[in-house]
């Protein structure tokens, strides 16, 4: 997972002085040190890492943490601050155009996941009411037209296209069509090359000097580290991008590229990739992402995850349910499936405070909710509705049916048990429906 091992360094560089009741600006001064070379190692750029340890130890001795009865929080408190300024403050939402279609031009190099990240941008657009198009103007890489419709039959967005005609030519005909059909946004396809050459330039600003894009934002693959810093200033200077968008920023990268490429270029990351999935996208919130790089989960993404997967009638049928104890096994069944829409059970489990670093050698099992579905799937309508009847025959019964034991059975009745219990207290302290926003479990 990205940032995993700058975390564990700086969360260790950091609990060293909260052993101190008093910090000197030496204890900071040696803390700063060991951040310096956290950082170092995480890929972020020598001058950006130089820069970022200045100002926090700058402001954590200007601020007198001899006289703080807190100085251990307060040094965190900086670090946090800083590290959220240092990649753009606050998230960088995409403009939109006066006048429809709304023209996005993707560019970058081969591999970084260019025409993928297309499609994920399409499904996040069409999630917020818009009606996007997709343009292929790659005419140079073999089947990259065919993978673009197929990207685009997966998120169910028109994919427009025409062959090995002039990308120039083919992005006008397509804002054309756009306007013509009613579609509201329409996203360029660009073509990449293996690396940044005068070609790949030169045709770039073309297509962008025929259609005047509302954005350019270019996609650079997180994992390549300081690569794609060096890419980002490239493609910026060349043409002047917008924004940047990150990709594999779930994979097994150290993480530099994401603390590095504002600092860089000076434009915002707008969006990462975060999984390989056609809905894993987000987009990129400097805090949150600081608050993870520190350990402290993304609490306010993960109930974003669960507002989209839980609809509104459900979670009012639940509450409803709570407060009369009413909760039967198809209300659990039907929230399993709920929570299997907010992603892996790792990427869940990883926004919680404190977690991230815990799980670190543990095996997460993806697959734990599928034997207690198998279950209730094998019981009646009316034992899942009244589960008090099912006596020790009936368990029998339904553990040859699942492919599972008695003793399976027996543990996941408990589960469900203690999960309406856990809802009925909820539902009787108050927590009223409007923040039930993660229902059951």
């Amino acid at each position: 997972m990205a940032f995993e091992g700058l975390t564990e360094k700086l969360q260790g560089a950091l609990k060293k002085l909260s052993s101190h009741g008093r910090l000197s600006e030496q204890d900071v001064k040696a803390a700063m040190r060991e951040v310096r070379m956290a950082l170092l190692e995480a890929d972020v750029n020598f001058l950006v890492a130089k820069d970022f340890i200045k100002k926090v130890t700058e402001r954590c001795v200007g601020a007198d943490l001899e006289k703080s009865l807190t100085p251990s929080q307060l040094v965190i408190k900086i670090v946090n601050e800083e590290l959220t300024a240092l990649m753009g403050g606050m998230n960088a939402r995409l403009t939109w155009s006066s006048a429809p279609p709304t023209v996005f031009m993707l560019c970058g190099l081969q591999g970084a996941g260019k025409t993928t990240m297309a499609g994920k941008l399409a499904r996040y657009l069409q999630k917020q009411g818009k009606k996007p198009l997709l343009v292929a103007c790659d005419i140079y890489r073999p089947a990259a037209i065919k993978q673009l419709q197929i990207v685009g039959e997966s998120v169910g967005t028109q994919v427009f296209e025409k062959g090995t005609q002039s990308p120039v030519k083919t992005a006008k005909e397509a804002i054309d069509y756009a306007r013509y059909y009613g579609l509201d946004t329409v996203i360029l396809d660009t073509a990449g090359r293996l690396h940044v050459d005068e070609g790949l330039m030169d045709e770039l600003r073309q297509v962008k000097q025929a259609v005047s894009p509302q954005e350019i934002l270019l996609v650079v693959d997180a994992m390549t580290g300081q690569d794609a810093v060096t890419v980002a200033d490239s493609f910026n200077k060349q043409l002047a991008i917008d924004g940047v968008i990150l990709t594999k920023l779930d994979g097994d990268t150290r993480g530099g590229a994401a603390l590095s490429v504002r600092a860089v270029t000076g434009k915002p990351i707008k969006f990462s990739g975060i999984s390989e999935k056609m809905d894993g996208i987000e987009p990129f919130h400097p805090d949150r992402m600081a608050s993870r790089i520190l350990g402290m989960g993304d609490m306010l993404s993960l109930i974003e995850k669960a507002q989209e997967s839980f609809d509104e009638a459900s979670v009012e049928k639940l509450s409803r349910k709570a407060r009369d104890s009413a909760f039967t096994l198809e209300d659990y069944l039907d929230q399993m499936q709920q929570m299997k829409k907010m992603g892996s059970m790792e990427s869940i489990l990883k926004m919680l405070p404190g977690v991230e670093n815990k799980l670190k050698d543990v095996q997460i099992d993806e697959n734990a909710l599928k034997k207690p579905e198998a279950i209730i799937r094998s019981m009646t309508p009316q034992e899942r509705r009244h589960p008090e009847v099912l006596n020790a025959s009936r368990r029998r019964r339904i553990a040859a049916g699942s492919g599972t034991t008695v003793q399976d059975v027996n543990q996941m009745i408990k589960q469900f048990e203690a999960a309406k219990q856990m809802m009925k207290q909820m539902m009787g302290g108050r927590l009223g429906r409007r923040n039930m926003r993660i229902p059951g479990f």
